[in-house]
């Protein structure tokens, strides 16, 4: 698997690379923005892990440009910052998950194979089930017409439940996509509470033994 990091912090970049390349990666790394926009662009990367504060061009600004050229490259930010607005803010501008630093490379490495997991498929500009519609620019959920606030991880969630309908959705692969691979089934059923609270208890249905769907 190729790996493509974008990070400024040399000391952080050689601990990743040496790490990564020790667990059968290849990895290419670059140091700014612009450097990292080009060869995500060019190269055949299967996930890209990129350093929101960057000289040149931000995190930001590389993964929305990405976006928009409809490269769908699996991208993990990383940021010094904390809080949810700042996870909200890079997952409104494309990037499929989020880690903050320090970290442990346990998570990193869980996290990275959660991603290269999902299918890169182009995504709809609109998701739409069970009445619930799910803007993935936007980061905005209506249901029934009526706008409602989701934290970053319920909405995380009901993405992926969306994007799977009508299949059903095992609890595990939904720690995979939505945690990074936690070992907890609790998390999953704690979280699916608090989307039925805020959706419509009959917008998500419970598959016995199995996981999760939304309703037909």
């Amino acid at each position: 698997m190729r790996v493509l990091l974008v990070e400024d912090e040399a000391r952080m970049a050689a601990a990743i690379v040496r790490g990564l390349t020790a667990e059968g990666y290849v990895v290419d790394h670059v140091g700014d923005g612009q450097a990292g926009l080009d060869a995500a662009r060019f190269g055949a990367y299967d996930v890209v892990v990129l350093d929101i504060m960057l000289p040149r061009l931000s995190g930001y600004t590389v993964v929305k440009t990405l976006r928009t050229e409809q490269n769908w490259v699996p991208v993990l930010l990383l940021t010094a910052k904390d809080g949810e607005y700042d996870e909200a803010d890079g997952l409104d501008y494309g990037a499929d998950d989020y880690l903050t630093k320090p970290f442990s490379f346990v998570v990193l490495l869980a996290r990275l194979r959660a991603l290269l997991r999902r299918d890169p498929a182009p995504r709809p500009t609109i998701l739409r089930a069970a009445g619930v519609t799910l803007d993935p620019a936007g980061h905005a959920v209506e249901v029934d017409g009526v706008e409602v606030a989701l934290a970053p991880r319920e909405y995380l969630l009901l993405e992926h439940l969306i994007r799977a309908h009508p299949a059903v959705v095992r609890k595990e692969e939904l720690l995979d996509a939505v945690w990074g691979g936690l070992d907890d089934a609790n998390v999953v059923e704690v979280y699916v509470g608090y989307l039925r609270r805020k959706l419509g208890r009959a917008r998500i249905e419970t598959v016995r033994g199995v996981g999760y769907r939304m309703a037909p």
